[in-house]
């Protein structure tokens, strides 16, 4: 096993102090952008305390935002009615894993929707800007141990026959009541003592399920109390509901966006990979539900922005498994998940990896990506479902 080198974010950026939800704030959503750009009072995962003035949003992007017609007012993102500048090329798409009966997503699912040929987003420079041109890509995962914990999200198999057992919830409101496939023996995110996000993902492969907890702790009658959870059928496109957060702070699933080992040791990763930014903007993009700011700021990145790394940045020099991540990210990108360290990638726990090879990633830098206007993807703001380029 390789020494582990530093892949993992610094606690100071992902501590549960630093995202902990605002309990003033209620499930208020205000739309102010016309490509489905929501605005909500921070309520989970709130790190930053800006004192930028709320952006007021004018009844014309109101309008653009529930007809899905071009706004006549400045947006952070575009409008959802543009069409990509150009068609994707002729050859084939990269082979899917579709060697189960379950997948991160459905086929359809914007996570599983190529983003190599869609227009550069009107705001791309400015975002990158504030992510860090010149920070450098993490894979914030690998094998063995940092700091004496294991580092990145694990995912524990479970079954039909495990037990299903109810989770108390800080934020109950927002959280689905389950009951959840949750073993007692679960693997925590950073280890049983760890102090961060403590995440827990639950995976039932047969019944294409995935059961997700932030914050989680295991009580000594064997439940679970968590901040706050989510049940995702892994063959549907619905979405939460807008406003709502998840087990992580944009409101979506954290299962789809992890980088697996099985999937780079093939050579190909066929869906977006979830990412983290160190401050963001108090908005949401489709498909995210939820924002975890106070920022008005317009040159933050919102919650679910795609980064794609750009077409023409040579990854050719890179281990096949990294180069497999490396290629996932032009060709399907990344999705804005949560705030923390720049350009840091998830992916799974798994002594498999060699830390190595992910440490190669390093070599990419902020200046290599782009923000993605995704906009014309969109078929129903309540879903995943996107429309293929």
């Amino acid at each position: 096993m390789t020494t582990p080198r530093r892949h993992r974010s610094p606690a100071s950026a992902r501590t549960w102090a630093g995202r902990r939800p605002w309990l003033a704030a209620l499930a208020v959503c205000l739309p102010v952008a016309a490509a489905g750009v929501y605005m909500a009072l921070p309520r989970h995962h709130g790190a930053e305390r800006s004192a930028v003035a709320p952006v007021s949003a004018t009844t014309a992007t109101m309008t653009a935002t529930a007809t899905g017609t071009p706004s006549a007012t400045a947006s952070a993102s575009p409008s959802p009615s543009r069409k990509p500048a150009s068609t994707p090329t002729p050859d084939p798409r990269p082979a899917r894993h579709d060697g189960g009966a379950c997948q991160v997503a459905p086929a359809d699912s914007v996570w599983r929707t190529r983003v190599d040929t869609l227009p550069v987003a009107a705001r791309s420079a400015a975002y990158v800007a504030a992510i860090g041109a010149s920070s450098h890509v993490h894979a914030d995962f690998g094998s063995g141990t940092w700091d004496g914990e294991p580092f990145g999200i694990p995912v524990t198999a479970v079954t039909a026959a495990t037990p299903k057992v109810r989770v108390s919830f800080d934020y109950a409101s927002e959280s689905d009541k389950g009951p959840y496939a949750i073993p007692a023996d679960a693997r925590v995110e950073g280890g049983p003592s760890a102090t961060g996000d403590r995440h827990v993902i639950a995976y039932d492969r047969a019944g294409c399920r995935v059961y997700e907890l932030y914050a989680a702790q295991r009580r000594s009658d064997g439940t679970w109390h968590a901040g706050s959870g989510a049940v995702y059928d892994l063959r549907s496109d619905h979405l939460r509901p807008a406003g709502w957060t998840s087990a992580d702070a944009a409101g979506l699933p954290i299962f789809p966006g992890l980088a697996r080992y099985e999937e780079a040791a093939t050579g190909t990763i066929d869906h977006a990979l979830r990412i983290t930014v160190p401050r963001s903007q108090a908005a949401y993009l489709w498909p995210a539900r939820h924002q975890a700011s106070s920022s008005a700021d317009p040159g933050l990145p919102p919650m679910g922005l795609r980064l794609r790394l750009k077409a023409h940045t040579d990854i050719s020099g890179l281990p096949p498994q990294a180069r497999a991540i490396a290629q996932a990210l032009k060709t399907y990108g990344a999705v804005v998940a949560d705030n923390g360290s720049p350009w840091y990638i998830s992916g799974t726990q798994d002594d498999r990896w060699n830390n190595d090879v992910l440490h190669a990633l390093d070599v990419l830098k902020g200046s290599d990506f782009e923000a993605v206007d995704v906009s014309a993807l969109r078929l129903n703001p309540d879903s995943g479902a996107a429309r293929q380029p």
